[in-house]
């Protein structure tokens, strides 16, 4: 039997200029729930988050406030950070780009970059968006504005900057997205390709510092910072401990089987960019990239700059952290957007929840508590439902969960069909035989949620062992 492969997984890294709300909460957990899968199949599995700290934004929103630099991201990294514990996440790696080993590894790539020829000094004239601090192609523009900033204007910038060989790639990129499982979903890698066959320009890699003076400094250039994009990208591989080739980095990007989780606007970033820098350096190109639906609000994509965001720090204090999970994970599309409000959530939770799982747990154990002489022998661990293992292995968290939730509705049928709360009285053997059936099937359901709901996993698990009713899983809402 051959060893199962390594496996790496790595959200992308929020911007610190404000605290982090549900939709990278939905990213977070979408990665978590894939980790604990993985780790349940017996993979070893490093999981990597952090934040990324660096350009004119966050400069000016630092100064803004009148505060350090420094010590405006080491608040706002601590907000994220504060996201393991609200939503149980099991990350191995909170990576931060302000840090002096992730610096050195950007420089390190960089300079891997330069030694093979793909980087150049030269003026250039261009629109710029502040927003993504990127320069724009006429091509990029709709209604002459950054289609991922459509409220701001363009500025037009001539400066000397160093750039990125990117248009020397097109081939090589062409032929990584010609695996179709390069870009998921299919029409994210469509996007892609169409996008190098119009044609890649040379990618501007930095900026003067009398302009940007927050970012990594070029390696033998004080006058430039890096652009924050080169900087970040450069993260998935800076928490493995490269420019270091051994240990994590041979573990789990060389030999191991790499996975990139990214909202459906990084496309250009992830699949293109990193891509191509990645190949400059010699180094492997990522195994596959999954790209998620947003979270809207109204049809509006919730954002910090519109300010329609829901915290989730919110959703764990209204519904507890596994309910907040199962909320993202069940109920938003995984690939495409899908509108959440305060009144829907507390639909789901009511409805699933508080009179489902958490009403069809106590009314099972209630019924072995009282009737059971003893706990069931604990179920062998048998292979997981085909069905469950194909949802996740194609990153379909709905389809898991929908799996799982039909297992609920099965036992709350066989308990109205057969009643055994009555059949005790004329058969208690009969009914006892009943019980224990649906205490067994109820363990089964707690296994299953291990990735989505791990704490309630554990509780429903003990309960079973123990042959003891637990404490309300799920509270009813105040109104």
């Amino acid at each position: 039997m051959s060893e199962k492969p390594a496996k790496y997984i790595t959200t992308t890294l929020p911007y610190v200029n404000a605290d982090p709300h549900v939709g990278f909460a939905l990213e977070m957990v979408q990665a978590d729930m894939l980790a604990r899968y993985w780790r349940l199949m017996g993979h070893e599995v490093f999981f990597n988050t952090g934040t990324d700290e660096h350009g004119q934004k966050i400069a000016e929103k630092a100064d803004a406030a009148g505060e350090d630099r420094q010590a405006y991201v080491d608040h706002y990294a601590e907000q994220f950070n504060t996201l393991k514990d609200a939503l149980n996440l099991s990350y191995d790696s909170f990576v931060r780009t302000s840090s002096d080993a992730h610096k050195a590894a950007a420089q390190a790539l960089w300079q891997r970059c330069v030694d093979n020829g793909y980087i150049d000094k030269k003026v250039y004239t261009g629109l710029y968006c502040v927003g993504d601090e990127m320069f724009l192609r006429e091509s990029d523009l709709v209604n002459g504005r950054c289609p991922n900033h459509p409220d701001q204007d363009p500025v037009e910038i001539e400066e000397e900057n160093y750039y990125f060989k990117l248009s020397e790639f097109e081939d090589y990129l062409l032929e990584y997205l010609n695996d179709p499982t390069s870009t998921v979903p299919e029409w994210q890698r469509q996007w892609a390709i169409d996008f190098v066959k119009g044609g890649l320009g040379d990618l501007s890699i930095s900026r003067p510092k009398s302009r940007v003076d927050w970012g990594v400094p070029v390696p033998g250039d004080d006058e430039h910072v890096m652009y924050v994009w080169f900087d970040a990208l450069t993260n998935y591989i800076s928490c493995l401990g490269w420019p270091n080739e051994e240990g994590n980095f041979a573990t789990f990007w060389r030999k191991g089987e790499t996975l990139q989780f990214a909202g459906k606007d990084q496309v250009r970033f992830q699949s293109i960019i990193w891509q191509a820098m990645l190949k400059a350096a010699d180094l492997p190109a990522t195994n596959q990239i999954f790209y998620h639906g947003f979270i809207t609000s109204e049809g509006q994509k919730m954002s910090k700059s519109i300010g329609n965001v829901i915290s989730p720090h919110d959703m764990v204090e209204r519904y507890g952290t596994d309910a907040a999970r199962y909320i993202l994970l069940r109920h938003v599309h995984p690939t495409d957007d899908t509108d959440i409000t305060w009144e829907k959530m507390d639909e789901w939770y009511t409805a699933n929840l508080v009179n489902g799982l958490g009403n069809l747990t106590a009314r099972i154990m209630k019924m072995a508590e009282t009737h059971l002489d003893d706990s069931i022998e604990k179920p062998a661990v048998g292979q997981f439902p085909e069905a469950y293992l194909t949802a996740l292995d194609t990153y379909n968290f709905q389809v898991a969960s929908d799996y799982v939730w039909s297992e609920v509705q099965r036992l709350d049928e066989k308990i109205t069909e057969t009643e055994p709360f009555k059949l005790v009285k004329e058969d208690k053997s009969a009914a006892q035989k009943i019980i224990a059936e649906l205490v067994h099937d109820l363990y089964l359901i707690g296994r299953l949620l291990y990735p989505i709901m791990p704490a309630t996993n554990q509780i429903i698990k003990a309960a079973v062992l123990a042959n003891q009713k637990p404490d309300n899983l799920f509270n009813r809402l105040e109104d």
